[in-house]
């Protein structure tokens, strides 16, 4: 779920997006990236770190050829460990999906400054009906928060942007997606790689190949993870056997808490605070990974949103404005670094601070300091 996006311009990664772009009320880079169905927003795309390796040409689909691929991989998959059984369940039958290869190959780039981006993702309704889930599910989410050291709010935002809060999870096979694209993308190690994984989340168990859905790149359930991620950081919390990251929220806010706190997270801290920037200030001091003291940071002009002078602390923070100087900017912390390890967007990265900021009513800014 790492991927890289140009300061204005996001790729939509798929025609529903696009469809669900104007009914919205409401993750970078020079590659193109797979992405989540993306709830009902438009969403930075998203991959996992292999999707940044290079891999070879894609080939064309050929009921012959693409049968001689399959038994490679069903031989490969079986080296591996993955059973007869599982292969059989899984592969048997399966083509490719000449829609998702065309997904792959076109999509369409929109230019959308992050305000715009803010505005369809960071909505009045959504922000109330993420306080709602968290009032709901609040003795689960406190439980998770404790033992993984993560602010509900931040769990219940990434939930929301994700997939809007579960409504929207993705209706594509995944192995019948990652087979296509192992087959016929440009990325074809990359999700080579995400296929063996998802055929090893069958092998253990914890879901059927029909259950198995997600987008049409392969990011799965509630939370959106590639099967990599899934492996990685997806978590049983209810003690079923299964890490069912589709249809138990346990596993989902588990999931994601495990993740950021996997990715540094502290709870001590928020993620970021509003700050204005003085006239003619450079573009080339704006960058998530330039920690610098709160006082450097004042000595250049910055002030807090409302004009007053920056609280001095021992902390450093990096300066984030996705529109560039003349929009608007925060200073942020490393829980923020984090939350861009799940996608590498700060559209995204900032969406979801100002979301769980919005769902917690205010209280994350006590953790401002």
């Amino acid at each position: 779920m790492y991927c890289f996006l140009p300061l204005k311009a996001l790729r939509l990664a798929s025609i529903a997006g696009m469809l669900l772009l104007a009914a919205c009320a409401g993750k970078q880079g020079p590659a193109p990236a797979a992405v989540s169905p993306s709830a009902s927003i438009p969403a930075p795309p998203k991959e996992s770190a292999a999707m940044a390796t290079e891999s070879t040409a894609a080939q064309p689909a050929s009921a012959g050829a693409f049968a001689l691929w399959l038994e490679a991989l069903r031989q490969e998959a079986s080296a591996k460990g993955i059973s007869q059984r599982t292969l059989d369940q899984a592969l048997s039958g399966i083509e490719p999906d000449q829609k998702v290869l065309d997904l792959d190959r076109s999509q369409p780039e929109f230019t959308l400054t992050f305000a715009q981006y803010a505005a369809r993702t960071v909505t009045r309704q959504r922000i109330e009906q993420g306080r709602n889930l968290l009032n709901e599910y609040r003795p689960l989410l406190d439980n998770i928060a404790a033992a993984y050291g993560v602010e509900p709010a931040f769990i219940v935002a990434l939930w929301g942007i994700e997939s809007d809060y579960g409504r929207v999870t993705g209706g594509y096979s995944v192995i019948s997606s990652l087979a296509t694209l192992a087959y016929g993308s440009d990325r074809q190690d990359m999700f080579r790689t995400e296929l063996m994984d998802a055929l090893t989340i069958l092998e253990q168990k914890n879901i059927t190949p029909e259950a198995m859905t997600g987008s049409w790149a392969g990011a799965m359930g509630q939370c959106q993870f590639m099967p990599s991620s899934y492996l990685r950081f997806a978590v049983d919390y209810s003690g079923d056997g299964r890490r069912d990251i589709w249809t138990d929220e346990a596993d989902v806010f588990a999931s994601i808490a495990n993740y950021l706190a996997s990715s540094g997270w502290r709870r001590d801290q928020t993620w970021g605070r509003p700050v204005r920037l003085p006239k003619g200030f450079s573009e080339n001091l704006i960058s998530w990974k330039d920690d610098r003291p709160v006082s450097e940071w004042q000595r250049m002009g910055l002030s807090n949103a409302d004009g007053s002078k920056l609280s001095l602390s021992d902390q450093r923070l990096a300066l984030v404005a996705p529109d560039g100087p003349s929009g608007p900017a925060w200073l942020t912390y490393s829980n923020y670094k984090a939350i861009m390890k799940w996608n590498r967007s700060t559209y995204f990265a900032t969406s979801v601070g100002l979301l769980a900021d919005g769902i917690s009513s205010g209280t994350l800014a006590a953790l401002a300091r």
